[in-house]
């Protein structure tokens, strides 16, 4: 499953899960580049794992179209091309406003970051990636397929996420593959940059009502993300992958 010295974008690299896939690169001898708009975190991330292999932090708003051509210019231009592309980079709205108190303003943040970005590094990354019969993997989220109250924006923005997956297979098909992962409660406390680092905080609760026996950890996405992208996966596109320790498929009666 050799995936050494291929290069890979990973955007939203710089803490949680884009940190990990990121950290798994590199132990897996790819190059790494790291597409973060949080430059404290991506200047962390790429200090801290400096010493895995060959990784760069390129200052990157995926909700941009010109910062996001230059991401894809810059990754070329250091490493030679570009094999691999996460879709990681998201954000939501930790207040979660009900519906009739989300703004217009919030909302089209979040589609522009979530959904857009995708959709504008898949079409700036795709001529290089067709050229080395590459692979794109989209992060979604269990909020495509289930929902807490007043998480609407999130939702609809991971529930396009899984759609845009299965157009882009066939559309790229068959030069470059593209998959899903939706992955459900990840633990990524400890994942963060420095001064917003912290140990988690889960009751025993937590981990029992996964069926798995635990809350999930960001290597768990990691290990999915590097098989979908490797030759062993050669067969697997257009699909979403759920990750989740199994709650989407826990019957639950109140």
């Amino acid at each position: 499953m050799s995936l050494q010295g291929k290069v890979a974008i990973v955007t939203g690299g710089g803490q949680g899960i884009g940190k990990a896939i990121a950290q798994r690169f590199l132990i897996e001898g790819l190059k790494v580049v790291i597409a973060e708009v949080d430059e404290a975190a991506g200047e962390e991330t790429a200090a801290e794992y400096e010493n895995l292999g060959a990784i760069a932090f390129i200052p990157t708003d995926v909700s941009d179209q010109e910062s996001v051509k230059n991401l894809v210019e810059k990754t070329s231009n250091k490493f030679g091309g570009i094999d691999i592309l996460v879709n990681n980079a998201a954000l939501a709205n930790p207040e979660n406003p009900p519906i009739t108190e989300l703004s217009l303003e919030d909302w089209n943040q979040t589609l522009a970051v979530n959904l857009t970005g995708a959709f504008l590094c898949t079409k700036h990354a795709v001529p290089y990636l067709r050229k080395n019969k590459g692979a794109i993997v989209n992060i979604a989220s269990t909020r495509a397929l289930m929902s807490e109250p007043d998480t609407e924006a999130y939702a609809a923005t991971k529930g396009g996420i899984v759609a845009l997956t299965h157009a882009l297979a066939i559309s790229l098909g068959s030069d470059i593959r593209v998959n899903c992962i939706s992955p459900g409660w990840i633990e990524v406390s400890n994942w963060k940059k420095q001064s917003s680092k912290q140990e988690p905080q889960l009751k025993e609760q937590d981990h029992q009502q996964h069926p798995a026996g635990r809350v999930g950890t960001p290597e768990d996405v990691a290990s999915l993300v590097v098989y979908l992208v490797s030759e062993e996966a050669g067969f697997i596109t257009g699909t979403n992958m759920i990750v989740d320790g199994g709650v989407t498929r826990k019957m639950i009666y109140v």
